[in-house]
């Protein structure tokens, strides 16, 4: 690996989400906002709200979980493939992930003047969950409680169970759709490249 496509992505991230906190028109214009996207024709916000954040503390902590996970299954793909060809698929686990994330918002809010969102959370839950499908022995801790290692798959499935059940609760103003739809697709990708990593992560859980 020549260089990290991880790092190209967080430097991007981080240097136009400082320049929209300055401006918020900027960051109106990028931000995922599904009825101008139908009504008026604005299909570049799919892709342009991954790289806004709504402040500080969204911007780091999208970072810093995309940077641990990131640099990790982006090695392992280049390992796999090769450089080139594990560069394509990391690309496009970001990027397609992060668009994945933006169709059930977009199926349920495409009339709803009211609903916007913005941060890299989906693009990053993809990338998150082909770590935890490429890797189910994994062991992972959160930041609050870092002497206690959870399984990569169990938490993957309490995240999964979590995120769909916030998005048909409705009542946080945080994207757990988005979340969801990302890890989704995350998920499915990996199974697409390789079926194998599926096969394992069901021997691993259930042997």
């Amino acid at each position: 690996m020549s260089f990290s496509i991880t790092l190209v992505i967080i430097i991007i991230t981080a240097l136009i989400s400082w320049r929209a906190f300055q401006d918020r028109d900027l960051k109106y214009k990028m931000m995922f906002y599904p009825y101008n996207v139908k009504h008026h024709k604005e299909g570049y916000r799919f892709f342009s709200y991954m790289v806004v954040h709504a402040d500080l503390t969204h911007l780091f902590f999208n970072m810093f979980v995309l940077y641990n996970f990131g640099t990790a299954i982006e090695y392992m793909l280049d390992f796999k493939y090769g450089n080139s060809l594990g560069s394509f698929h990391y690309i496009i686990l970001y990027l397609a992930g992060g668009l994945f994330a933006t169709l059930w918002p977009m199926t349920k809010n495409a009339d709803n003047p009211n609903y916007l969102s913005l941060g890299a959370s989906g693009a990053v839950s993809s990338v998150f969950f082909a770590y935890i499908l490429w890797n189910p022995g994994a062991t992972l801790n959160f930041i609050i409680l870092p002497f206690w290692d959870i399984p990569a798959w169990v938490l993957g499935i309490a995240y999964l169970a979590y995120e769909y059940f916030m998005a048909k609760k409705g009542t946080s103003n945080i994207g757990h759709d988005a979340h969801f739809g990302g890890a989704i697709f995350g998920i499915v990708y990996v199974l697409l490249i390789n079926f194998e990593k599926g096969q394992a992560f069901i021997s691993y859980i259930f042997n």
